[in-house]
């Protein structure tokens, strides 16, 4: 690799995680009261020595920093899975809900507010985990009717996602009409939000994101030869049919566990790994963590500007990355057919 590659590789990476601390320090400091840098570091320090807390130090370290290290982990999840199925589809336009796991976790999510919707506090453990089975039981779906006699076809796999998306979105819309009391707290979900982080959804997403970007790490040469496409990589050693499983899994499970604690949020595992790719290049060594960090950068400040732009009505974060997203959609749509 030239020199020059390696520094501007190097770069991008720390400009990246210079700017998430930046963005993560400005999304605990702003809000309904502001609060200064020095303040935020000492509050965090006095919250790991055990030291007494003094007023404001609640609002920094229960409410905010939960929050903001939860729309990291979200953002990071859900970029990661979108370089992976972007690697699996050979497809810059591929995202993480391209096999309808969206649709199941949606699913899943709505029969766990029907059923708790007289025990709101019973939520905060149902609904992710409702939507968490949802995801992960639809990739299976999935992927057994794209299965035939032991092989993965990429083209079925899409048909067979599409179908059952449709399929499953039916189911939730019928859910929602029948148990109309909760159709507003359904809908609110799934416009995707965090209005109900907390530590434990932090402590459940973190090992799932670390599992879901250390196994893909340690084979970027597998991601990278999956490029040339299934036969040239069998050519080179690669595993073609176990590693297109490998990446379905691994995808899944970063997507079953942004989606449980935050909701359906589109267009951020599309837009950044696309965006960094466009900076750094397709080696999957180097795309993959700035997509991760990229994709915690772009969900902590849109989920600031929720929770800001219109206080203290706060905006589903679905609704802010949409309206982004969409016109960088149609931007990379008329960028492909101008390259055409």
């Amino acid at each position: 690799m030239p020199v020059p590659t390696r520094i501007r590789r190097a770069t991008v990476i720390t400009v990246l995680l210079v700017g998430l601390a930046l963005a993560m320090l400005v999304a605990v400091g702003f809000g309904a009261v502001s609060v200064g840098a020095p303040d935020i570091v000492r509050a965090i320090v006095r919250a790991i020595t055990g030291e007494a807390r003094v007023a404001g130090d609640a609002v920094i370290v229960d409410i905010r920093l939960p929050r903001v290290l939860l729309a990291a982990l979200v953002g990071a999840s859900l970029a990661s899975a979108g370089v992976l199925y972007q690697a699996l589809f050979r497809n810059p336009l591929a995202d993480p809900y391209i096999l309808g796991m969206s649709a199941g976790a949606g699913l899943g999510a709505v029969i766990a507010l029907t059923l708790t919707a007289s025990a709101t506090a019973l939520r905060f453990g149902v609904v992710p985990a409702g939507a968490f089975v949802g995801a992960v039981l639809t990739i299976v779906l999935v992927v057994r009717l794209a299965s035939l006699r032991g092989t993965l076809d990429v083209t079925s796999l899409l048909l067979a996602g599409v179908a059952i998306s449709y399929a499953l979105s039916a189911l939730t819309s019928f859910v929602m009409v029948f148990f109309r009391e909760s159709m507003a707290s359904v809908v609110f979900w799934m416009m995707g939000g965090l209005t109900g982080a907390s530590w434990p959804y932090v402590l459940m997403v973190t090992p799932m994101l670390a599992v879901g970007l250390a196994v893909p790490l340690l084979a970027t040469r597998e991601l990278n030869l999956m490029l040339l496409g299934e036969e040239r990589a069998g050519e080179l050693g690669v595993d073609a049919e176990r590693f297109k499983r490998l990446l379905l899994a691994v995808g899944a499970l970063l997507v079953a566990a942004a989606v449980s604690v935050s909701g359906l949020i589109g267009f951020v595992g599309l837009m950044t790994p696309h965006m960094v790719r466009l900076v750094i290049g397709p080696d999957h060594r180097v795309l993959l963590p700035a997509s991760a960090i990229g994709g915690a950068i772009v969900m902590v400040l849109a989920d600031l500007a929720a929770r800001t732009v219109l206080a203290p009505v706060e905006i589903p974060v679905g609704i802010v990355t949409a309206l982004v997203g969409g016109p960088f959609f149609i931007w990379l749509l008329v960028r492909r057919n101008g390259h055409r």
